[in-house]
C-alpha cells in the first residue's frame, strides 16, 4: 500500500488495528465504540458491525446508523480527492416489530433478536452454551450479549436488526473506505464511528477446514479440527456424516461454534457424535462466516466404534513353586467368559508396557496357569481377549525366585577429566555369579544428592561421561553401585572427587561501599563468588595516571581496605580482581573513584546562624567570613534527623539567605562551607532551629 493510500485510509477511518482485511476504529479505549468488518465478495460489500456497550447499543437502536462511502482508488490510482457517497438515506435503525413475524416462527435466531429488541422482558432458559455467558440478572446485557451473537450466526437476521449491510453498488476497479456513523446527539452519547478499507478486488475464495481428526471410541466419535488458524474467517461449522461415504447429512441442528469450550486445547474445537459400534462413518466440517456464508468442505475423515469389553482380569495370587516355576493365579467374572475367546499371559516392563506374550491360548474359563522359564525379576499381566479382538489387561505384579542379598559395594574407583571434558573411570570388577551390571551416578557438589546417568545397568567396570569444562563448578563427583538379576542393589562406593580442567576465570569481586573519613579512603566490596579464589589484589591509580600501582595483594578472604596514603586535592580511582588457584585472573571490577578536598583547618566561616523571621514566615541564614580567596557558599538543609541536602550556592559576597519552603513545628538543621577558588573547601559549620 503506498503512503497516499495510507494517510487517506488513517483520515477516514481513524487509528485502527489492521486484521486480515479489517480496519477497526481504536480511537479511545474510554468511549463507545463501533467495530467494524467487511467481506468482498465478486459482486459486493458486506458490511458486518457492532457497538461495544448495551447502554450505546439501545440508544443506536433508536437512533439509528449512518453508512458513508469514500472512494479512495479508482483503476489502481489513488485520487486526490476522494468521492463521498451516502449509501444510507435514512438513518438505518433495526425493522419494527412487525417486519419481524413473518420469519420469527420460522427461524429461530429472528425469534431471538425480536425478544431481545421488543420483548417486555428477556429470558432464554435451557442448557445451551450460549446461556453460559450471560448474567441472567441484566436484563439489558442479555439482550445485547444475545443480538451480537445471534447476529453473528445469521447476517439476514444482521441486516434486519441493523448491524449488517450489503453494498451491491460497488466496482470492481475501485477501492472505497465504508463508515459506520452513531446518529445519536453527541450531548447524550459521543459514539466513536468505525470504518474499513476494502475493494472487490479484495475477494478471496473461503478456505476449507483444516486438520479434521477423529478417536472412534465405544458407541461414540470425538471429532477435532483446528479453529485457530481460521478465527478471523469462520465463526461456526456444520457438521456433516455419512454412513456409506457418499452421502451425507448434516448432524448439527444449529451452527456449531468454539463458545463455551475451554480455548486451552491448542486452537482445537470439539464435537461429540453419538455412534453404533462396528459400523464405518465418515465425517466433515465446514466453516460459516460472520455474513453467513457457507465455505468449502474439510478433507473427510473415516473409522468405526468397538465395544470396550467390560470385564478385567486382576491377578491375586503368587506361588513360586521352585526358582523356575510359579503359579498365578487370577480373578475374572463368571459372566464375562462368554464375552472373551481366552487369555493371554504376558511380561511387562513394570508400568504395564508389554514386552512378550508368554503364553497364548489360555481357555476362558481358566483361572490358573503355570510359568516355567522365570528370571531374576519378572512383571506379570493377563489380557483378556474379547471376541471382536478388543482387550483389557490387568496391573502388573511382580515374581522374584527368593534372593535377598545385595552384591559387594564396587571399590577401587579412579578416573580422570582431559581438556574436551571427556571422563574415563573404572573401577574393580565383582566377583558375584549372578552380578546384572553397574548403576553410576553424578554430581555437582559433593553434598548434593547424585543423579543416576545409566538409564540399566551396564556390564563393563568402567564408564566414559562427558562434563561442561566452561561452567562454574570446578569438580566433579561420582559413586557406583553394583546390582545383581534379581535387582537387589550394593551399597555405594566411596565418592570419586575429580577435578576438571580450568579454564574460567574466577567472577569478579565487586565495590558495594566506600567513604573518605578521617584522613583516608575506606574501600569494602563483596567477594567473588568462585569458590577456588586464591587471592585478591586491589590496584589504584592517582588523577589522569595511565599505570595502575598494586597496592594490596592478600591471600586472606578479606572485603575491606583503607587506604591511608593520600593527598589533598587528588582524585584516586581504584579497581579489584581476584586470581583462583589455577593462575586464572578475573575481569577488572568497574573502578570507583574518591576525590580528596583541600581543607584549610584556619579557614571557615565564622558567625553562622539561623533565625525565625516570623514577619516574613521564613528562617533567616546569615555568616561571616574573612578573606578573599572564597569563590562560593554551599548551604545544605534537612529535617533534624534525616540526611543533609544541597539548599542552595551563592556567590562570595553574599552573606545571608531567607529559606521560605518550611513546615510549622518542624526542627531543621543547616550547614554551610566556603569554596575556594582552588577548589579547596572549608570545615562545615552546623545549625539547628525550630519553626
Amino acid at each position: 500500500m503506498n503512503r497516499s493510500i495510507f494517510i487517506l485510509i488513517l483520515f477516514f477511518i481513524g487509528l485502527g488495528s489492521l486484521s486480515g482485511q479489517n480496519v477497526q476504529d481504536t480511537v479511545s479505549l474510554e468511549k463507545p465504540q463501533i467495530k467494524v468488518i467487511a467481506r468482498a465478495q465478486q459482486d459486493r460489500i458486506l458490511l458486518r458491525w457492532g457497538v461495544d456497550t448495551p447502554l450505546a447499543w439501545r440508544q443506536l437502536n433508536g437512533s439509528g446508523y449512518t453508512i458513508e462511502r469514500y472512494t479512495i482508488v479508482r483503476n489502481g490510482t489513488t485520487l486526490a480527492e476522494p468521492e463521498k457517497n451516502v449509501l444510507t438515506k435514512a438513518p438505518l435503525k433495526p425493522e419494527p416489530l412487525e417486519e419481524w413475524m413473518d420469519i420469527i416462527e420460522s427461524n429461530d435466531n429472528a425469534a431471538i433478536v425480536a425478544q431481545a429488541l421488543y420483548g417486555e422482558s428477556f429470558e432464554v432458559t435451557g442448557g445451551s452454551d450460549i446461556e453460559s455467558i450471560v448474567s441472567l440478572s441484566e436484563d439489558l446485557q442479555q439482550r445485547f450479549t444475545f443480538t451480537l451473537y445471534t447476529a453473528d450466526q445469521d447476517f439476514d437476521v444482521a441486516q434486519k436488526a441493523a448491524l449488517g449491510y450489503v453494498d451491491r453498488t460497488a466496482k470492481t476497479n475501485e477501492k472505497y473506505v465504508y463508515r459506520v456513523i452513531s446518529n445519536v446527539p453527541k450531548e447524550r452519547a459521543d459514539i466513536q464511528y468505525g470504518g474499513v478499507f476494502v475493494g472487490i478486488s479484495d475477494y478471496q475464495p473461503l478456505p476449507k477446514p483444516l486438520d479434521l481428526a477423529g478417536v472412534f471410541n465405544d458407541s461414540n466419535v470425538i471429532l477435532s479440527w483446528n479453529f485457530k488458524i481460521m478465527n478471523k474467517t469462520y465463526n461456526s461449522y456444520n457438521v456433516e456424516r455419512s454412513s456409506n461415504g457418499t452421502t451425507f447429512n448434516r448432524i448439527n441442528e444449529t451452527p456449531y461454534t468454539i463458545l463455551g469450550q475451554e480455548n486451552g486445547n491448542g486452537g482445537r474445537i470439539f464435537y461429540i457424535d453419538s455412534i453404533t459400534n462396528n459400523q464405518n462413518y465418515t465425517y466433515r466440517v465446514q466453516g460459516i462466516t460472520p455474513f453467513g456464508e457457507e465455505g468449502p468442505y474439510s478433507d473427510v475423515i473415516s473409522g468405526e466404534g468397538k465395544e470396550v469389553l467390560k470385564f478385567v482380569p486382576h491377578l491375586t495370587i503368587k506361588e513360586i513353586l521352585d526358582e523356575n516355576r510359579v503359579k498365578l493365579t487370577w480373578e475374572f467374572p463368571q459372566e464375562g467368559n462368554k464375552h472373551i475367546s481366552g487369555f493371554e499371559l504376558n511380561r511387562s516392563n513394570g508400568r504395564g508396557e508389554l514386552l512378550e506374550v508368554l503364553i497364548k491360548e489360555i481357555p476362558p474359563t481358566a483361572r490358573t496357569v503355570v510359568y516355567d522359564k522365570l528370571a531374576p525379576s519378572n512383571y506379570f499381566t493377563l489380557t483378556a481377549v474379547g471376541k471382536n479382538n478388543n482387550r483389557r489387561s490387568s496391573f502388573p505384579m511382580l515374581v522374584q525366585p527368593v534372593d535377598s542379598i545385595p552384591p559387594v559395594r564396587p571399590v577401587g574407583l579412579g578416573g580422570e577429566v582431559d581438556s574436551l571434558g571427556v571422563v574415563n573411570i573404572s573401577w574393580t570388577a565383582n566377583k558375584e555369579n549372578d552380578l546384572l551390571g553397574y548403576r553410576v551416578y553424578r554430581g555437582n557438589k559433593k553434598s548434593e544428592e547424585f543423579s543416576q546417568i545409566t538409564v540399566d545397568p551396564i556390564a563393563p567396570n568402567s564408564f566414559v561421561d562427558t562434563v561442561k569444562v566452561e561452567n562454574l563448578n570446578s569438580k566433579v563427583f561420582y559413586k557406583v553401585i553394583a546390582v545383581d538379576r534379581r535387582y537387589n542393589m550394593s551399597k555405594s562406593s566411596d565418592i570419586l572427587e575429580l577435578k576438571k580442567p580450568d579454564l574460567i576465570p574466577p567472577t569478579s569481586p565487586v565495590f558495594n561501599k566506600y567513604q573518605l573519613k578521617d584522613g583516608k579512603i575506606d574501600l569494602q566490596w563483596a567477594q567473588s563468588s568462585s569458590d577456588d579464589v586464591a587471592k585478591q589484589m586491589i590496584y589504584r591509580k592517582t588523577n589522569d595516571d595511565k599505570e595502575w600501582q598494586l597496592v594490596l595483594d592478600t591471600v586472606e578472604k578479606v572485603e575491606t581496605f583503607s587506604d591511608e596514603n593520600i593527598e589533598q586535592g587528588n582524585m584516586y580511582s581504584y579497581t579489584i580482581l581476584a586470581m583462583d588457584d589455577s593462575g586464572l585472573e578475573s575481569l577488572p571490577s568497574p573502578s570507583v573513584s574518591v576525590v580528596v578536598p583541600k581543607t584549610s583547618p584556619d579557614e571557615k566561616v565564622r558567625g553562622f546562624y539561623a533565625q525565625v523571621d516570623k514577619a516574613n514566615k521564613a528562617i533567616l541564614l546569615s555568616w561571616r567570613f574573612k578573606g578573599d580567596d572564597a569563590a562560593e557558599f554551599e548551604i545544605y538543609k534537612s529535617k533534624v534527623g534525616e540526611k543533609l541536602r544541597l539548599l542552595r550556592v551563592v556567590p562570595a559576597d553574599a552573606k545571608r539567605l531567607y529559606d521560605y519552603d518550611l513546615t510549622i513545628n518542624t526542627e531543621y538543621q543547616y550547614a554551610i562551607r566556603a569554596i575556594f577558588k582552588d577548589g579547596g573547601v572549608s570545615k562545615t559549620e552546623m545549625k539547628k532551629v525550630k519553626y
